[in-house]
């Protein structure tokens, strides 16, 4: 027999309740109709604003379809958790800021200085499907923790859980934006969520903020501009041009989180998860230069960093070794030795930052000695990177 409204409704109100007990900020429902973000989805793939990305494309609009992912799916229910670390000041944004400035800090998004958070979310999102299942028996679900061809925001924005930031993130009155999401696809004919509106008005200053201009307009992103993709999920090299303009940042960006001024109502996380690990949120960047593979491995077992791997945790960190010499450390001799320590490094990819970085601080990768003025050159010695190994 189909449980009533009533039972529904009280089932709805008892997810929530588990859901809070399971560490989540908030918990609501959605339906899963998504067709009006589809043509948005498909322009903005057309013009290849996904970079690399190609796994966006892959499924095309099935993104957009949840009862094609997971048939049998008639809902969806949203939950978001809070992740800046409970030792995070109420200054915490002026900090972050002044980590910019510091020319030989390694700045690392807030968000990966914990626990991979793909594995939290999901464990707790698994244990409240159990809670589900506990209650009222077998039923059809799916958890998600942005592990599959989701269009989590849309979905996030039709449960109430928030509204699209221009830049593109979810926002919530009570909470900016400092928190992951993730979703149950169930076949639970739950009441829904009403939305809320948009409360960015006039605002621009993540649109101004953004170090690469990645933020084209409201709600427009170009992905291969954006610092994120650059860090993170490009796999080669990180455009000659765009490098100054990562600056220190070697892991993600915050930057258009710590300018919305809605981020100073972010909530604290309620799990230790989200703590920060091995100093990153104050670590420098010849310290993490240093790491061999081994202490690499080791020290970013359970990170969501590890995913890159060593070879772009180099490349990242050489091109921002290299950003020092315009940030006042320019020819600093701790900062040329760590650097000459990497020049011949097995990874194609990783002798290319170097020399590039080498030559910021006007330093012949060939042979270690200041070159003369004006015959800097990113690549000196070293045939195209056309012609090397893709590690």
């Amino acid at each position: 027999m189909s449980p009533s409204p009533e039972e529904l409704a009280t089932l709805s109100a008892a997810i929530k309740g588990w859901g809070h007990e399971l560490g989540f900020a908030e918990v609501r429902i959605a339906d899963i109709d998504l067709a009006a973000a589809e043509a948005g989805l498909q322009a903005w793939l057309d013009a290849g604003m996904h970079g690399e990305m190609d796994y966006m494309a892959t499924h095309g609009m099935k993104r957009a379809r949840p009862a094609e992912l997971v048939p049998g799916t008639v809902r969806v229910i949203a939950a978001r958790m809070n992740y800046l670390p409970e030792s995070a000041g109420a200054d915490w944004r002026e900090r972050e800021r002044a980590r910019l400035a510091d020319p030989q800090a390694a700045v690392i998004s807030v968000y990966a200085r914990g626990r991979d958070y793909h594995k939290v979310l999901r464990a707790r999102l698994q244990q409240l499907a159990d809670r589900i299942q506990g209650a009222i028996g077998a039923f059809g679900y799916r958890v998600f923790t942005d592990s599959a061809p989701v269009m989590e925001l849309p979905l996030a924005e039709k449960s109430g859980l928030g509204w699209r930031g221009k830049h593109t993130l979810l926002l919530n009155r009570a909470a900016g934006s400092m928190f992951f999401m993730g979703e149950i696809l169930v076949d639970l004919p739950l009441p829904v969520d009403a939305p809320t509106d948009a409360h960015c008005g006039q605002c621009s200053a993540c649109i101004t903020a953004c170090p690469t201009q990645a933020i084209l307009g409201p709600g427009r992103l170009d992905a291969r501009r954006c610092i994120s993709y650059l860090t993170i999920e490009l796999k080669g090299v990180i455009p000659e041009e765009l490098r100054p303009l990562l600056g220190n940042r070697v892991y993600g960006c915050d930057d258009c989180q710590t300018a919305c001024p809605w981020n100073k109502f972010a909530q604290r996380a309620t799990l230790p998860d989200f703590d920060e690990r091995h100093g990153l949120g104050s670590a420098g960047m010849l310290e993490l230069f240093a790491w061999t593979e081994e202490q690499f491995n080791r020290n970013m077992e359970g990170s969501p960093i590890r995913r890159i791997g060593h070879e772009r945790w180099l490349r990242n960190l050489a091109v921002g070794l290299g950003n020092a010499a315009a940030a006042g450390a320019r020819g600093d001799a701790a900062i040329v030795a760590g650097l000459l320590a990497r020049v011949e490094h097995p990874s194609a990819l990783v002798r290319e930052h170097v020399a590039w970085a080498l030559a910021r601080h006007a330093i012949d990768a060939r042979d270690g000695v200041p070159q003369k003025s004006g015959t800097a050159s990113q690549n000196r010695g070293q045939p195209p990177y056309s012609t090397m190994r893709k590690s």
